[in-house]
């Protein structure tokens, strides 16, 4: 059974959606914990599944590298085989990164490498494409530039906003992740090789 950590710092609806995807019988990895960078609303999936969870907040540390020392001491505690990014908006440091991966994932609102960094939605409306996505990737010391671990396109319709194309991108990410995951889990995606080959 993979034991899997999630890290957030918002609503948590990836998080949600793993939870749901774990509790069922033939799913084959667990979350064990869950932390976050502050009081995050999606807390409050982990306390309602009975999941442990931490909180590391950013605004109690000088330093980014701090942080991630306590982030990373967290974490220890559950050895986790995976650790997931599901809606973390901190950049981890570069030591806590490569303690992890490529054991160490994230999910991004668009179709790598096209629109990388926080506003993902906002960019491909900016850019007037007619199409963006969803990704799954190892995460490595850039910024959404790991390799990726499976994608979707998804549509830009005439009329969307960033909070409508947004809505249509999560249902996706949610669904690679689940699916991610369970690759993984069951050796299908093999994370033990060199991460420059999973693309």
């Amino acid at each position: 059974m993979l034991t899997v950590a999630v890290l957030i710092s918002g609503t948590g609806s990836n998080l949600r959606a793993l939870l749901e995807a774990a509790r069922h019988p033939d799913f084959p990895a667990r979350v064990v914990v869950v932390g976050a960078d502050r009081d995050a609303d999606g807390l409050a999936h982990a306390e309602e599944f009975g999941i442990p969870s931490f909180t590391v907040p950013w605004h109690e540390h000088d330093s980014r590298e701090s942080w991630g020392e306590e982030l990373g001491r967290q974490l220890a505690v559950w050895t986790p085989d995976l650790v997931v990014l599901s809606g973390l908006m901190r950049l981890l440091p570069p030591a806590l990164v490569a303690e992890y991966s490529p054991r160490l994932i994230n999910t991004h609102p668009a179709y790598l490498p096209e629109f990388p960094g926080a506003h993902g939605v906002r960019d491909a409306l900016a850019a007037g494409v007619t199409e963006t996505g969803a990704s799954v990737i190892v995460v490595d010391d850039g910024v959404d530039s790991g390799p990726i671990l499976a994608q979707e396109r998804v549509p830009v319709l005439p009329d969307d906003s960033e909070h409508s194309l947004h809505d249509r991108i999560k249902p996706v990410e949610r669904r690679l992740l689940i699916d991610v995951v369970r690759r993984i889990a069951t050796g299908e995606l093999p994370l033990n090789t060199a991460s420059s080959t999973l693309s």
